[in-house]
């Protein structure tokens, strides 16, 4: 953990869609001039300024001018901040240097990256110098992953509680959502089917639940993309479009823990459509749809503050003991997934690591080896995020 420095917090990519709402989550929540110490960082002073007047900020909010394609710049804005939230992606054409500049500077680090091909790659080529550097780098502190790596691990603090050990098959299933996916998150999904068509062999990365888990491989995992019967449940299942992503990063975690959830944990992620004929019909009809398909939002581009404050999700977690026994969670956010519960969550999965005493040491982290029972406190107190164990 870097400690002295003129920042808290840097919100790098602050002038974008999604860095303006952490920006200005940032401000109406912690001010400028408190205990927080934040600025906003982007290539243009003028257009930070801009985004300052637009979100209401202070007038002295302070900026950092940084960009992608100047290093230097970005050393120094490491250099000068306890922690570095970006949202400046795809981040396998804009992250790299980042996590290299806060690798150097021994300066936490977290993303929205649901990039599992990029991610893999910067494990094996900076985990050895952050952990020399005690730099915390955390991918994926937005709605990709955080409810869904906070709320297996949340289930599993209940299974112990509750059994005595951890469960081995938890089943994630998000009964409820309204809200649209980014812009980045559609921009990072054709920069990935793009380098796969560079390099083919990434093919066996995105496949692989196992591929962010440090060489470990599990038991054989439920692949999600077909319509399934959860009898236990009493409903008909959907694919997930976020599923590939957040089950690395769940897997990783246990990986990371020791496998405290088991070396036999399974565990996947499909969206809950009812019982009988209708939710059968639904789910066919989903698991038929290419999610991904046509030309999806731009960068940049979002939905209007009345449709990011009247969006929400709800996640349950349905968990197996090996005697039958089951324990069930769920986690709920009250604002968009893709804009308004995803900023809240990356301003404070950043500000978590610099002012809780989380005792994390340096290395790449998921969201909770790295934050746990902390980072759901702030999620609860601040985020509208909500854990909750139903039975």
């Amino acid at each position: 953990m870097a400690t002295g420095r003129e920042f808290d917090v840097i919100v790098y990519g602050a002038t974008g869609y999604t860095g303006r709402l952490v920006a200005e989550y940032l401000s109406k929540q912690y001010g400028v001039g408190g205990d927080l110490k934040w600025a906003m960082a982007g290539r243009s002073a003028d257009k930070l300024a801009a985004v300052r007047d637009e979100i209401g900020a202070p007038a002295d909010t302070p900026f950092v001018v940084a960009d992608a394609n100047d290093p230097a710049s970005l050393k120094a804005m490491a250099e000068r901040a306890g922690a570095i939230a970006t949202t400046v992606g795809p981040y396998q054409l804009y992250g790299e240097d980042v996590v290299a500049a806060c690798v150097d500077a021994g300066t936490d680090y977290v993303d929205l990256c649901g990039e599992p091909g990029w991610m893999h790659e910067m494990i094996g080529k900076y985990e050895t110098k952050a952990q020399a550097s005690g730099a915390r780098i955390v991918f994926s502190c937005g709605f990709d992953s955080i409810p869904f790596d906070l709320g297996v691990w949340f289930t599993q603090e209940a299974a112990k509680e509750k059994f005595g050990a951890p469960v081995p098959r938890i089943k994630g299933r998000v009964r409820k959502m309204q809200g649209t996916f980014s812009g980045g998150t559609f921009a990072s999904f054709k920069e990935t089917m793009a380098a796969v068509g560079r390099d083919p062999s990434l093919i066996k990365v995105l496949q692989n639940p196992f591929a962010l888990s440090g060489g470990f491989t599990g038991p054989d995992q439920p692949h999600g993309m077909a319509a399934v019967e959860d009898e236990d449940i009493g409903s008909w299942s959907a694919p997930f479009i976020m599923a590939s992503i957040n089950t690395k990063n769940v897997h990783r975690s246990n990986a990371l823990m020791g496998h405290a959830y088991g070396k036999d944990f399974v565990y996947d992620e499909m969206m809950l459509t009812g019982p009988g004929d209708k939710g059968k019909a639904m789910a066919e009809g989903m698991a038929s749809t290419n999610m991904m398909g046509g030309d999806g939002p731009a960068p940049g581009e979002g939905p209007t503050k009345e449709e990011r404050e009247n969006g929400f999700y709800d996640v349950m977690f349905y968990g197996i003991a090996a005697d039958g026994g089951v324990v069930v969670t769920g986690v709920t956010g009250d604002k968009d997934p893709g804009y308004g519960s995803t900023s809240k969550m990356l301003a404070e999965s950043a500000i978590c690591l610099v002012k809780d005493d989380t005792g994390t040491p340096g290395g790449i982290w998921t969201p909770a080896p790295a934050m746990g029972a902390h980072l759901v406190k702030r999620l609860e107190a601040n985020a509208g995020l909500t854990f909750k164990v139903e039975s």
